[in-house]
C-alpha cells in the first residue's frame, strides 16, 4: 500500500496485564486502510494478547487503541465488532452440529458503514468455492483446513473493515497453508484490512506487505516483508525459521 494511505488502526504504547502478569510492554503499531500486516513471534510472546486487546477481550491498563479516529479502549467486544473489527480466534470455534450455510448465517450482520459491497453467502462461495460444495455438511465433519476456511468466512459475514486472524495456518498441511494464503490475499484485495498473526515466517512473507515482530511482549522489528527476509539477525534471534 502507498505509505500515504490513511491510518485505520493505531496502537499507542499499550500495556496489557492478565491479573498481575504484565504481558504487553508499550506496544505500538499501525495498520493503514487496505493493508495486510503480519505479526510474528514465538509462542507466548504476546501476539494473541495484542489481538485480544484490540478486540476488547482484555483492556490495556495504559495506552490507547485508535480505530478510524476513535479510541476504542474500554469498549466491550460486541461494541468493537459493531464498529467494523472481526476476529478469527486460534481455536476456530465453528458450530459442529449445524451446516456450513447455517454457520455462515450465524455470523451475518450489516456493514458498519454504507460500503455497498457487503459479504453475502453467494459472495463467500464465489471466493471460497470449496465451501459451496460443503454447503449442507455439518461443521463437525469438516477437515482442519475446511474448518479454518469456514471460520474466516463466518467472520467476513459480519462485514468487517478490519479482520484479525490468529494463527490460521496452525497445524495445517503445507498444501492447505498455500491455499489459505491465496484466499487471505484475495480477501485483502477486496479492501478488507488484515492483521495476520503467525509463529512461522513462511506464510507471513507470502502474503504480508509489512511485518511486526514481537519478543517478550514488545515490538522488536517493524518493516517490510522484504526487509525481514533479509534481516538474518532478527530471524535467528526472535523467530522460528
Amino acid at each position: 500500500m502507498n505509505s500515504e494511505t490513511e491510518c485505520q488502526l493505531e496502537l499507542k504504547s499499550i500495556n496489557t496485564y492478565y491479573g498481575k502478569s504484565h504481558i504487553l510492554y508499550d506496544v505500538s503499531m499501525k495498520v493503514r486502510k487496505g493493508e495486510l500486516v503480519g505479526l510474528l513471534g514465538r509462542n507466548g510472546v504476546g501476539k494473541s494478547t495484542t489481538l485480544n486487546s484490540i478486540m476488547g477481550v482484555v483492556t490495556p491498563q495504559s495506552g490507547s487503541i485508535i480505530f478510524e479516529g476513535n479510541n476504542i479502549c474500554g469498549l466491550q467486544p460486541y461494541q468493537i465488532a459493531r464498529r467494523g473489527i472481526g476476529i478469527v480466534p486460534e481455536e476456530r470455534r465453528i458450530f459442529p452440529t449445524i451446516t456450513v450455510r447455517e454457520n455462515l448465517l450465524m455470523g451475518q450482520k450489516p456493514a458498519a458503514g454504507s460500503q455497498g459491497n457487503e459479504w453475502t453467502i453467494d459472495k463467500i462461495y464465489e471466493y471460497m468455492p470449496l465451501l459451496k460444495k460443503l454447503d449442507g455438511n455439518k461443521g463437525g465433519y469438516l477437515s482442519g483446513g475446511e474448518k479454518q476456511m469456514l471460520s474466516i468466512a463466518r467472520s467476513l459475514m459480519g462485514n468487517p473493515s478490519l479482520l484479525l486472524l490468529d494463527e490460521p495456518m496452525e497445524g495445517l498441511a503445507p498444501v492447505i497453508v498455500n491455499e489459505l494464503c491465496g484466499m487471505i490475499k484475495r480477501i485483502n484485495e477486496t479492501g478488507v484490512s488484515i492483521i495476520l498473526v503467525e509463529g512461522s515466517m513462511r506464510s507471513i512473507l507470502q502474503v504480508c506487505q509489512r511485518v511486526y515482530v514481537m519478543a517478550k511482549g514488545a515490538i522488536v522489528f517493524d518493516g517490510s516483508a522484504d526487509e525481514l527476509e533479509q534481516n538474518k539477525d532478527i530471524q535467528c534471534t526472535y523467530l522460528e525459521v
